[in-house]
């Protein structure tokens, strides 16, 4: 069941929205069930350790997020 909580949507806006959730639906419904999910590349934890890890010394703790 689907409810308008907040605002006054047109038919055709609340027509939209809901064409979104059924493909979404749909979507997931035909992926199949024992598939193993691969990681996004943004939740990669492994993309923030591709360079060189800093040296430790007395502003280390400034290097340790942003890149120089």
């Amino acid at each position: 069941m689907i409810k308008v909580v907040r605002g006054n949507p047109t038919p055709e806006e609340l027509a939209a929205a809901l064409a979104v959730v059924q493909a979404r639906a749909a979507a997931a419904a035909r992926a199949p069930s024992g598939a193993p999910r691969t990681p996004d590349a943004w939740a990669d934890p492994a993309r923030v350790a591709r360079e060189r890890l800093p040296q430790p010394g007395p502003a280390a703790w400034s290097r340790t997020y942003w890149p120089g």
